[in-house]
C-alpha cells in the first residue's frame, strides 16, 4: 500500500457507541478519512449531531444516527445484524461516580461497573462475530489513563477501566487468528461536558492540567488521531494495546486529592 494512504478509511463502514464529546469529534475524524460513519448513542440528539459532524468534515455521503443502549444486549445485536459490514467500531461509552470508595453505595457501584464493563461486553459480543466471519476488522475502545494509575474518588472508575484493557487484551488473543485487531485509547482529562466538575474547582482544574508533561488539558479533537491510526492500515500489526493520549500524564510523578462534596 503507498504511505500516502495509510491513513485512508475509503469505503470503510465505521460504527460509533457513544457519541456525546469526544464521541462526535472521533465521527467527524473518521469520515475526514473517508469512512461512512453510523453514529450509535441512546440519545439520538447526540447521535444526529455526531452525523452532522461527520458530514461536514466527510466527502462521502451515508452516514446514519442510530439510537441504542448499550445495556439492552438483545437491541444491540439486532443493529449489529440489521447494519451488516462494520469494518471499524469504536467503543466510548462510559460513566465515572467520583467519591471514595467506602461512601459508595451499591447502586453507584452497580451503574458503574455495568455500563462501563458489561456495556463494553455486549457492544464486542454484538459486532465482533460479523469481523470474525468476514476476517477483518478493528475494534477501538476508550479506557482511561485510571486503568493504570489512580487517585482518590476514582477506585471503582479505574477497576472498570483496567478491567476493560483486560477483557480487550483477551479478545485481541481470540480474535487475532481470524483478522481482527482490538486495541485500546486511553484518554487522559479532556475539556468536555463529563469533566465540568472538575473544570469548575480551580485548584482541582490547575492540578490536573499541571499534571501532564504538556501542562494543560485535552482537546477533544486531539484524541481523534489515536483513533484514525488504530482504525486503518497504519496500525496493521498493533493489536493488544492500550495507546495513551494523556499529554504525558503517566510519565510524570504527582499527586492531588480533589475534594469531594
Amino acid at each position: 500500500m503507498p504511505y500516502a494512504d495509510m491513513f485512508r478509511l475509503d469505503g470503510r463502514h465505521a460504527v460509533l457507541l457513544g457519541c456525546g464529546g469526544i464521541g462526535a469529534e472521533v465521527a467527524a475524524g473518521l469520515a475526514a478519512h473517508g469512512a461512512r460513519v453510523t453514529c450509535v448513542d441512546r440519545d439520538r440528539g447526540a447521535a444526529e449531531h455526531a452525523v452532522e459532524r461527520a458530514a461536514q468534515e466527510g466527502d462521502g455521503g451515508g452516514h446514519a444516527a442510530e439510537e441504542a443502549d448499550v445495556l439492552d444486549e438483545a437491541s444491540l445485536a439486532a443493529l449489529a445484524e440489521r447494519l451488516g459490514v462494520v469494518d471499524v467500531l469504536v467503543h466510548t461509552v462510559g460513566v465515572n461516580v467520583r467519591k471514595p470508595l467506602l461512601e459508595y453505595t451499591p447502586e453507584e457501584f452497580d451503574r458503574v461497573v455495568g455500563l462501563n464493563l458489561r456495556g463494553t461486553f455486549n457492544a464486542v459480543r454484538a459486532f465482533a462475530p460479523g469481523m470474525a466471519g468476514r476476517g477483518r476488522g478493528s475494534i477501538i475502545a476508550f479506557t482511561s489513563i485510571r486503568a493504570v494509575t489512580v487517585e482518590p474518588g476514582q477506585g471503582v472508575y479505574a477497576a472498570t477501566k483496567a478491567g476493560m484493557l483486560q477483557l480487550l487484551r483477551t479478545l485481541a488473543a481470540e480474535l487475532g487468528p481470524q483478522g481482527v485487531r482490538v486495541n485500546a485509547v486511553a484518554p487522559g482529562v479532556v475539556e468536555t461536558p463529563l469533566t465540568e466538575q472538575i473544570r469548575s474547582d480551580p485548584a482541582w482544574n490547575a492540578a490536573y492540567a499541571t499534571k501532564s508533561a504538556l501542562g494543560r488539558w485535552a482537546r477533544p479533537e486531539e484524541i481523534v488521531g489515536a483513533v484514525v491510526y488504530l482504525a486503518g492500515d497504519a496500525a496493521s500489526f498493533v493489536t493488544g494495546s492500550q495507546l495513551m493520549v494523556d499529554g504525558g500524564w503517566t510519565a510524570v510523578d504527582g499527586r492531588f486529592t480533589p475534594p469531594f462534596g
